[in-house]
C-alpha cells in the first residue's frame, strides 16, 4: 500500500512512498482491535459513582405512623427507595473498571488499525514537519490540499513535540496533535484520517514492524 507525501511548505504532492507491510498490511483482527480500545475506554473511568442505600440516608429513625387504623399503606421508615428522598435499590457503588490485555495483543490491535486506516486511504505523510513559527494557515492549506473536510477528525502524528506546529494545529476543528509513542488503538480508531510526518513513520514502523 502506498500513501501520498505532502510538502508542509506548499502543500503540493512530492511523492508516494510505500507503506511497511509488516505495520500496515497485516490480517486484521477484529476481537484485539475490541479489546484494546475496551481496556483504553475502562482505564479512563475513575469508578467512583456511587449512590446511598436506605441505610445510609439521614434521618427516618422513627416510624412515620402507626401501623394500623389509619387507612394508609404501612411505612416503617421515610428513607424507604419508595419514598421521595429516600435510599436508592441496587444504585451504582465505586468500583474498578480496570482491564488488561497483554503486550502482544496491544501491538497486534495497533497494527490492524493502522491496516485499516491504509486500507481506507485515510494516511498521509508529511515532509519537513519543523515550523519557523506557528502559523495555523499552512496546515489548513495542508488538509484542504489533502481534501479533507473541515469536520473530518484529523490526527496528526509527530516524532517529538514541536511547539510549533502544536499551535498551529490547535485551531484547526477536529485536529489532534500527539506524538508516535502515544500512539493507542483508540485515538487510531477514532479518528477519519492520519497525517505522519516522515520522521514518525520512521519510529512507528521501527516499534511496529519487529
Amino acid at each position: 500500500m502506498e500513501a501520498k507525501v505532502f510538502s508542509v511548505k506548499d502543500s503540493s504532492v512530492v511523492k508516494t512512498k510505500r507503506l511497511q507491510k509488516s505495520v500496515f498490511g497485516v490480517e486484521v483482527n477484529e476481537n484485539v482491535i475490541y479489546d484494546a480500545v475496551k481496556e483504553y475506554l475502562n482505564n479512563q473511568r475513575q469508578g467512583t459513582h456511587s449512590t446511598k442505600t436506605r441505610v445510609e440516608v439521614s434521618g427516618g429513625g422513627r416510624k412515620p405512623w402507626r401501623q394500623k387504623g389509619l387507612g394508609r399503606a404501612r411505612a416503617g421508615t421515610i428513607r424507604s427507595p419508595l419514598w421521595v428522598g429516600g435510599g436508592v435499590t441496587f444504585g451504582p457503588k465505586p468500583r474498578d473498571y480496570f482491564y488488561k490485555i497483554n503486550k502482544k495483543a496491544r501491538k497486534n490491535a495497533i497494527k490492524s488499525a493502522l491496516t485499516l486506516k491504509a486500507k481506507e486511504k485515510a494516511i498521509f505523510i508529511i515532509t519537513d514537519s519543523i515550523m519557523e513559527e506557528p502559523k495555523t494557515k499552512i496546515i489548513a492549506d495542508l488538509t484542504k490540499q489533502m481534501e479533507l473536510k473541515r469536520t473530518d477528525k484529523k490526527l496528526f502524528v509527530f516524532d517529538k513535540y514541536d511547539a510549533n506546529a502544536y499551535k498551529s494545529i490547535r485551531n484547526i476543528e477536529g485536529a489532534l496533535p500527539v506524538m508516535a509513542h502515544e500512539l493507542n488503538t483508540f485515538i487510531i480508531m477514532n479518528t477519519n484520517y492520519m497525517i505522519i510526518t516522515e520522521e514518525a513513520l520512521k519510529k512507528i514502523n521501527e516499534v511496529f514492524g519487529k
